[in-house]
This record gives structure tokens, sequence and C-alpha cells, in this order.
């Protein structure tokens, strides 16, 4: 339980990854803010898992490419909690495109979701871990950052490529102030989105190219919680390769 008594902001907690790092996170000891864009049901089964664990957990509605609802949000976690001390930007989404299938507006869109998002959450939790001298930021990114995506999604990844470069910078700024800012990049993972944009044979293809199997949503939750505890205590401005040797730098 090296998280009791520590309160996490996770973006997009509703189900998939962000579900498994709520309650990795949840399974050490610590509060959770559950974020959601537009799945209230899905919000709420989590937060029923997050305090069957024993923890503390609220919701919040929250669109966070948009800078009014990302204040909002960040107002609601000042009055509940009067503390933050873990976010974890995991929000995100995808469409299977090509360069010549998007269109600017999908490309805006995506990045709006995935990077902007990153950028509006981080600067809300700096204001408040620069005041508290200590905080931790967790960007979860992709292994499509590191080596492209195979089937389009140009879009996609250049965001997850972009938090990268985001982390290093934001990880000298951050230091001094006792904040460390960290990447996982999750390999293929069995998610539902993972099955959705690539159908069944396809992510059966893809497993047979990764020497330890098809990853487990739990695999990149641990990960997480390992740079939100003590293990990531002297750790900045890094990426945890979370793809079971399918990219290895």
């Amino acid at each position: 339980m090296q998280l009791k008594g520590k309160t996490a902001l996770v973006t997009g907690a509703s189900r998939g990854l962000g579900e498994g790092i709520a309650l990795a996170l949840a399974e050490q000891g610590a509060d959770i803010i559950v974020n959601y864009n537009s799945n209230a049901l899905e919000a709420e089964k989590t937060k029923y898992q997050i305090e069957k664990l024993g923890c503390r957990a609220i919701i919040v509605q929250a669109n966070v490419g948009e800078s009014g609802d990302v204040k909002r949000m960040f107002e609601t976690i000042k009055r509940e909690f009067k503390t933050l001390d873990i976010l974890v930007n995991n929000a995100g989404t995808t469409k299977s495109q090509d360069i010549f299938e998007t269109e600017l507006e999908d490309w805006d869109y995506i990045i709006k979701t995935n990077l902007s998002s990153v950028f509006l959450c981080s600067k809300a939790a700096m204001e408040i871990m620069k005041e508290q001298k200590s905080g931790r930021i967790i960007n979860i990114s992709s292994i499509v950052g590191e080596r492209g995506a195979l089937f389009g999604h140009v879009h996609y990844a250049s965001t997850k490529s972009g938090m990268f470069g985001f982390t290093k910078t934001l990880a000298r700024t951050a230091a001094p102030l006792g904040v460390t800012v960290n990447c996982v990049a999750p390999g293929i993972i069995a998610t539902e989105l993972l099955y959705k944009t690539h159908g069944e044979e396809d992510v059966a293809m893809l497993a047979e190219g990764v020497p330890l199997g098809l990853g487990k949503i739990r695999d990149v939750g641990l990960a997480v919680a390992y740079l939100a505890g003590e293990g990531g205590r002297y750790i900045t401005g890094s990426t945890i390769d979370v793809n079971g040797g399918m990219y290895l730098r």
C-alpha cells in the first residue's frame, strides 16, 4: 500500500487501459479521480471497483482536450481533495485512416484529444504540484510513437511520438520542483480498442510477432504504479516500454 494517502487523476479511466491503471493505483492505496468524457456507466463501474479495494473515488466528466473542461475538473479536484499527487495522462483515441483518408478535421481532433489534453492537464497539475514540492506525471504513449503505425493512423502515431518530447522537456522544468515526469509506451495490449480497430485476425497476426505474446492491461497498470511509487523516485524524463520485446531500443 505504498500509495496510501496519495491522490491520483487518471484521464480516460472509464474503461480499457485507463480503468486498469486506476485499479492498479488503487491496489496500492491511492484515492482516484476517475475522468471520463462520454461513458458515464463505465465510469461508475470503475468507481465501484476502486471502492471495493477500500479507496475513495470520485467521477469527473470532462473533455480533456478542452481548456474549459480541464479548468472545471481541477477546480473539483482542489475542492474535493485539496491536492493532487499523481497525474496519468491516458485519454486518447484514434481512427483507422492513412494519409490519403485523413482530413484536417480528423487530424485536429486526434491531436486535441491525445496531445493537447496532455499539455492542458499537465499544466494544471503542475500548478498544484509546484506548491507542494512533489508529484508524479505519467504519460501513456505507445510503441507506434517509436516505430510508426503499421496500418495508417498517422495522426495517432504523431501524438504518441510528441509525448516523448513533451515528457523530456517538462521533466527538466519539473525536477527542481520535486516532480517527476515519465512515459509508459505499451505495445500490443488486449484492449477493446485494439480489437475494434484491427479485428480478431489482424490482432492474432500482430501477436505472433511479439516474443512474450499479447500484453494484458494489468501489465501497463503495474508499470504506472511502479513509476508512481517509491521505485520511481529517481526516474524522470524516461520511457518504460511495456511491449513484450516487440520493439527494443
